[in-house]
């Protein structure tokens, strides 16, 4: 067994410095639920890859860059804000790629870099923070849109007695939370594409009206937050495991995504890479995983 280990370490290890050498560029990849207590051990291992002598990073002909190859079902907006300081601090530009999923706080995650690289098989998912119950983490939108959907009923005569118990039964602290995790992840929406994913957004190029003129701070923060209301309406996307894929997120969100569907080359080196070590996380059942080329 520690055979086999050491041979899908040295492959892995391989695979990923072809892709280092791609994107010029140091990459890591995150496997795992996003929630508190894993951004200490996301800290020490970003640490062990900048201390490494062959770190990119410390190479001043290249930008400081790093690529998360990211795969996560979601979790907790506060843990992903702490993540992107994280990074940001050690990192001037950051790009994420997403070979299979990241959904609900993995797609806040993705907000924050200057590139998302996807193909045709890949999928981001509404932005619906979990919330700890004290029990089970648990989708916030899901609890206040139901709750909004009970007054409504109320307001117009219609609440069932067993509706009537349920809504009576509801922790207004717990309901306070979840809107305030809404409220958090709109904001970090609209700061992060602000400040990174639109950085380099000089010129409007698909609005015909406007097509050739210079963008404005204010259109910028005012595209932000529709991109940060649509992936946060529940009405819209109806399933909070709803998977948006690319072709979605470019025509119907108007969210720019570098779709790598067609590059032969690069397409092959993602799979490559990815398809192994999703393959070793599995059949180890893993639950969190980090993958460096000086860790693992």
């Amino acid at each position: 067994m520690r055979e086999v280990d050491d041979q899908v370490r040295v492959a892995l290890r391989q695979r990923l410095v072809a892709l280092e050498e791609h994107f010029q560029a140091d990459c890591v990849f995150f496997f795992g639920p996003i929630y508190p207590g894993v951004e200490r051990r996301f800290r020490d291992f970003l640490d062990s890859l900048r201390e490494d002598p062959t770190s990119k990073s410390r190479d001043a002909s290249l930008k400081n860059r790093l690529v998360v190859f990211l795969n996560t079902p979601g979790g907790s907006a506060e843990t992903v804000e702490k993540l992107v300081e994280i990074i940001r601090f050690n990192f001037r530009e950051v790009y994420f790629v997403v070979p299979d999923e990241a959904m609900s706080a993995g797609t806040i995650f993705c907000m924050a870099g200057d590139k998302i690289f996807m193909d045709y098989a890949s999928s981001l998912g509404p932005v619906d923070p979990q919330i700890h119950n004290g029990k089970d983490w648990v989708p916030a939108l899901g609890y206040l849109d139901q709750v909004e959907k009970m007054i409504k009923r109320s307001s117009e005569g219609k609440l069932s007695e067993a509706e009537l118990v349920i809504l009576q039964n509801q922790d207004l602290a717990m309901l306070s939370r979840y809107e305030q995790a809404k409220n958090l992840t709109i904001t970090l929406l609209k700061k992060w594409l602000v400040e990174y994913k639109f950085k380099d957004w000089d010129t409007h190029q698909t609005t015909p009206e406007l097509r050739g003129q210079v963008v404005t701070p204010e259109q910028k923060t005012r595209r932000a937050e529709e991109i940060a209301t649509m992936l946060s309406d529940n009405k819209m996307w109806h399933s909070h495991g709803r998977m948006i894929g690319v072709g979605t997120l470019q025509n119907v969100v108007r969210l720019k995504i570098e779709d790598y569907s067609k590059d032969a080359v690069l397409s092959a080196k993602i799979s490559g890479y990815n398809s192994l070590l999703i393959d070793y996380i599995t059949k180890n059942t893993h639950v969190s995983f980090f993958h460096s080329r000086c860790y693992f």
